[in-house]
């Protein structure tokens, strides 16, 4: 089996179609599926799809590109979100200093009291991160010696830094449609160095589609086309690509229940 470990199955394109989606995903061997909280006040919303079906969990966050739109929302009332058995992490969050869409200071801030949420908590936080690499891993390094928390690098396009950041601290990092692209032969050279213990695999949907779906809107199913690019990466076959993944998947998100 295999686990979209982000998407954001509240988005048009995938909303409008929810039963048809993850339907499509199930026959493409798609049993567990993270739906992505990106606005605290869409997070009713992407409940609510949690709740309706037993192979869908979600998680609870603020986007970096919304801290300036969305209400200041501290770690404490991240935590009382966390307390339904649904909700499995924590974000996502980071640090966006490509579109720079809100002030960086409000960014950290928010990304801050993400991560205090996750430590107290241990959910995993999950962390986006553009153009960001270097102030990302000073955070990441403050932040873990004040206390441990588990988190991962979601839709993994950094550099080699980041990369070594995240494995010395445990954490996990996320591959996505971009390394099928012929652009990302730099990427793929830089993830065939990651521990394969901290590899987990997702399609951002309904952005990134991957190669040969490029330029339509992404859906769990094609985290196939991700999960063939990645065995090929690390040199294994498909089968074992997404056990390793699946494995790693539920080790990391520790609430979550195996759909069998």
């Amino acid at each position: 089996m295999l686990v979209d470990s982000h998407c954001h199955l509240n988005y048009e394109g995938l909303v409008d179609d929810i039963h048809g989606t993850i339907e499509r995903a199930m026959n493409a061997n798609v049993q567990y599926f993270l739906s992505i909280s990106t606005k605290i006040t869409d997070f009713a919303s992407i409940l609510e799809t949690a709740e309706t079906y037993s192979n869908v969990a979600c998680t609870v966050g603020i986007h970096p590109h919304e801290t300036a739109a969305e209400p200041q929302t501290d770690a404490r009332t991240l935590i009382e979100y966390t307390n339904h058995s649904k909700v499995l992490g924590i974000g996502e969050t980071g640090l966006d200093f490509y579109y720079d869409n809100a002030p960086r200071g409000i960014q950290e801030t928010n990304f801050r009291n993400h991560i205090k949420a996750s430590r107290e908590t241990q959910l995993p936080v999950i962390i986006h991160t553009r153009e960001a690499d270097e102030r990302t891993i000073q955070i990441i390094n403050e932040e873990q010696k004040i206390g441990h928390f588990p988190g991962l690098i979601h839709c993994f396009s950094a550099g080699k830094k980041l990369a070594e950041c995240a494995v010395e601290h445990g954490m996990s990092i996320s591959l996505s449609g971009i390394i099928t692209f012929k652009t990302s032969e730099n990427l793929r050279k830089i993830v065939k160095n990651i521990p394969l213990d901290n590899i987990l695999l997702e399609t951002d949907a309904p952005f990134l589609a991957p190669v040969p779906h490029r330029g339509k809107t992404n859906e769990p199913s094609f985290i196939t086309h991700t999960a063939a690019k990645a065995a090929e990466i690390f040199g294994i076959d498909d089968e074992l690509i997404s056990k390793i993944t699946t494995d790693n998947f539920f080790e990391l998100f520790k609430k979550a229940k195996r759909p069998f």
